[in-house]
């Protein structure tokens, strides 16, 4: 036997095979006789999650045939890959090689490489380092880096960088 309810608080409502026995009671005819009120729907449109962004380093990462790679996507990190990298021992040995290895996980592509690792991310430039280094604080931890405004004069749309999104930078 299977019971339903027809709205929280009203009646029960039996199907199966003794259901030609149940007798509704009162309150039963009365629910029935009511009108049902409709509550209105709300639909919620989900953004669909962006896992990954795309970035451009400054001065690239050259190879060792001398090509330059400056194109490449970083995916958000999971809480694998933030932890991971601690029991390496050249973290335990240094922790300013965390970012290194941190990064070696979270790059997904860089220009034509077949793959990226942190062996390729610590022969960077120190200033493309320090770039996704920031890039991977943006995306991880403060959010998106671009917002949507209008001219206050002409009203027409544009996007800013919000760069520096710490207190006290600009």
């Amino acid at each position: 036997m299977r019971r339903t309810a027809a709205r929280a608080g009203g009646a029960v409502a039996y199907a199966g095979p003794d259901a030609a026995e149940a007798q509704p009671g009162p309150e039963a005819a009365a629910e029935a006789a009511a009108p049902q009120q409709q509550l209105p729907v709300q639909q919620v449109q989900q953004e669909a999650l962006r896992t990954e962004f795309p970035f451009q380093l400054p001065r690239g990462y050259v190879d060792e045939s001398g090509a330059v790679h400056r194109d490449g996507t970083m995916r958000l990190s999971t809480a694998r890959d933030e932890l991971v990298p601690l029991r390496d021992v050249r973290v335990q040995e240094n922790p300013a090689y965390l970012s290194v290895v941190l990064l070696g996980r979270v790059i997904t592509r860089l220009g034509t490489l077949p793959m990226v690792h942190d062996g390729i991310v610590e022969n960077m430039f120190a200033s493309d380092l320090a770039f996704l280094q920031d890039f991977y604080r943006q995306i991880n931890a403060e959010g998106h880096t671009r917002a949507a405004v209008r001219c206050p004069h002409c009203a027409e749309p544009f996007e800013v960088e919000l760069g520096g999104s710490r207190l006290g930078e600009s």
